[in-house]
């Protein structure tokens, strides 16, 4: 009976380690698509930053190229909402005056007329 129990328990032992085999390819196959996923998004976002270096003679951009032309858009994008801000305030400023002087060219006008 002893011996039935240590073949049962080893049997479990060996469904556990092909189970955790198991495992360890889907988590492996997991991984490799994962890598692959991120290598195409890296190629990609190098294409968009780089598009001189499409050539099949040019060298992939490292990836602190990368990094470095991605802040520089950042930058420049930050750079052009803070002149768009900028802007809008002028013109709403230049509104402002422009309706200023209407009211004020039309009260003229009503005391033109009045003197008449």
């Amino acid at each position: 009976q002893a011996e039935e129990e240590l073949k049962k328990a080893c049997e479990k032992k060996t469904q556990q380690v092909q189970e955790m085999g198991r495992r360890e390819r889907l988590l492996k196959s997991d991984l490799d698509r994962a890598k692959e996923q991120l290598e195409s998004f890296r190629q990609q976002v190098g294409r968009v930053c780089f598009p001189q270096a499409t050539g099949a003679a040019e060298k992939a951009p490292t990836e602190e190229q990368l990094i470095e032309k991605i802040r520089q858009i950042s930058d420049e994008n930050q750079q052009h909402l803070e002149k768009e801000k900028l802007f809008q305030k002028e013109i709403t400023s230049q509104l402002t005056k422009e309706k200023e002087l209407l009211e004020n060219v039309e009260m003229f006008k009503k005391s033109l007329y009045g003197l008449q």
